[in-house]
């Protein structure tokens, strides 16, 4: 199967509020970069009463786009799908302004404890002060003016990360799981590959007909997006397991062949990576480490 089209067409329209399906809006903030590509998405949902899900980073600007946006309606809860400081900070604001109620999985987490010695890369982008008012569960839906959000925990990308089912539409607001411009990034400790794949089949048996991301544009034909993307996932875990075959110990040098085309400033993303992949084919006895797994550590193939 091709890798997936990766979509990089997009109009963030920065400070507007932009009809992207039948009672749903987008407000995109001004905090494009390489992780969140033109800005993180918000939704509005409903019409004279209204959820908002991932009001977005602690920016003046754009807590006043979506204030612009709400234009006076009721706002009864703030879904957050997980914890990093481009989605989840902003909700406080946004809750003593309104007076919704916020909902979560639950505050962050990593995937797995720290081992020794070993330091979260990505401690700063994790938004750990979010308490949700509600800590909602796998398939507990939300109600309020026209519609219903049914949380489908999708743990990959971070622990505590939920997707957002809008019941009777077929729409599932993805989060940073799925997005049509980029793979997500799966980064231990927080990120876990075996729990980013078995929340991605989650998402191909769902057989939803269109994704809302939390960056960049829709995901418009998800039946066949989403079976590409794992495809994809499969092929660098191939890779992967042919650079340890081949000879390389390090991930260090197996980032630079598998890598070879991408900028060496995303390497150091490409090398979490690429430990998110070895520590789930150790775990599934492919291949054995002189140690823990962790960036350091060397490996080879199974006996």
């Amino acid at each position: 199967m091709d890798s997936p089209a990766f979509d990089l067409a997009f109009e963030p329209a920065y400070g507007q509020a932009m009809p992207v399906a039948p009672g749903v809006e987008r407000v995109t903030a001004n905090n494009p970069g390489p992780f969140t590509f033109f800005g993180t998405n918000s939704y509005i949902v409903g019409s004279s009463s209204v959820a908002v899900i991932d009001p977005g980073p602690e920016d003046e600007a754009h807590f006043q786009a979506l204030m612009a946006a709400l234009a006076g309606r009721a706002v009864t809860h703030i879904l957050v799908s997980h914890t990093h400081r481009d989605h989840s900070p902003l909700a406080r604001r946004l809750q003593a302004a309104t007076g919704a109620v916020t909902v979560g999985q639950g505050p962050h987490r990593p995937a797995r404890p720290l081992r020794a010695g070993e330091i979260n890369p990505f401690s700063e982008s994790s938004d750990i002060s979010f308490m949700p008012d509600v800590a909602i569960g796998d398939g507990q839906t939300l109600s309020g003016d026209g519609w219903a959000l049914t949380a489908v925990l999708t743990p990959g990308h971070t622990a505590n990360h939920a997707a957002f089912a809008l019941e009777g539409r077929e729409i599932l607001f993805s989060g940073d799981h799925v997005m049509a411009w980029s793979t997500s990034i799966v980064a231990p400790p927080d990120g876990s590959m075996a729990d980013y794949m078995t929340s991605l089949e989650r998402l191909i048996e769902r057989q939803d007909r269109l994704l809302l991301p939390g960056h960049g544009g829709p995901v418009t034909e998800p039946a066949s997006f989403l079976p590409a993307l794992k495809a994809h996932r499969l092929k660098r875990e191939q890779a992967v397991l042919a650079r340890i075959r081949a000879g390389d110990r390090g991930i260090a040098e197996m980032v630079k062949a598998i890598y070879r085309d991408t900028d060496p400033k995303l390497h150091g993303a490409a090398a979490l990576s690429v430990l998110a992949h070895i520590e789930d084919l150790v775990e599934r006895g492919m291949i054995a480490a002189d140690g823990p797994p962790t960036l350091a550590a060397h490996y080879r193939p199974a006996t």
